[in-house]
């Protein structure tokens, strides 16, 4: 059963800026809450390189609905050329939380 409910991903290379940008989407209502998890070994090919970073991820508790908006944002506000930018749409929960999360990611 589909709920509406996503969780949409990123990686930043700080710590600090990691929570900026979860504090910003939150105070904006464009998610519901973030998790900020790191730090995290990232290990991948860039420009022909196999190259190996420090990274902090941020996880969005969002709706669908809310979703371009967030990623609009987080293309402006994130600062690498090519971010990282994953959904997961969630299938089930806890109806209070998912509830809640709806409540919260809508414009005020």
């Amino acid at each position: 059963m589909a709920t509406g409910i996503v969780i949409a991903q990123t990686t930043v290379d700080g710590e600090h800026r990691a929570e900026e940008l979860a504090r910003g989407a939150v105070e904006g209502r464009l998610a519901a809450c973030a998790h900020v998890d790191g730090p995290l070994t990232a290990v991948y090919r860039w420009q022909g390189s196999v190259e190996t970073a420090t990274e902090w991820r941020v996880s969005f508790k969002t709706t669908r609905d809310r979703l371009p908006a967030l990623g609009a944002w987080i293309e402006r506000e994130h600062g690498y050329e090519v971010p990282e930018w994953i959904v997961v749409a969630v299938e089930g929960g806890s109806d209070a939380y998912l509830a809640w999360v709806a409540e919260e990611s809508s414009p005020a």
